[in-house]
């Protein structure tokens, strides 16, 4: 199958760059905080949509089973959006008054304060002490 064969996806893929600061990203990605199910939402809602084009939460939390392939069930999806949203990362756009349905903003800032796996001794980029 060539890749003019594969149905479109449902969702728009990015058409430019991300705008989000690339540093807070890789902090994101590796908070200690966030489970992997966690950061790969994270990842994809990060990757940028065009205005409205993002899904909203209920579109991915109601995606068939055939849709779905090899994704997490509703209850796991959930519980991970909820992850994000209780550290800081998603929170609902201010245009929907009710959770239903809702579309989230991807805010990297929490990742400053994210926790990071320290590197072990004498693995840094400064090994030898200079």
């Amino acid at each position: 199958m060539s890749i003019s064969d594969t149905p479109s996806p449902r969702w728009p893929v990015p058409s430019a760059p991300s705008v989000h600061d690339p540093v807070l990203f890789a902090r994101a990605m590796r908070d200690m905080r966030l489970t992997w199910r966690a950061r790969g939402i994270l990842a994809d809602l990060a990757a940028g949509y065009s205005p409205g084009q993002a899904p909203t939460i209920s579109e991915l939390v109601y995606l068939t089973r055939d849709e779905r392939v090899a994704a997490e069930g509703r209850a796991a999806f959930r519980k991970a959006v909820g992850e994000l949203r209780g550290l800081g990362y998603l929170s609902p756009d201010g245009t929907t008054a009710s959770g239903v349905g809702e579309r989230l903003v991807v805010d990297l800032a929490p990742a400053a304060e994210a926790c990071l796996i320290p590197q072990p001794y004498g693995h840094g980029e400064f090994a030898d002490g200079n």
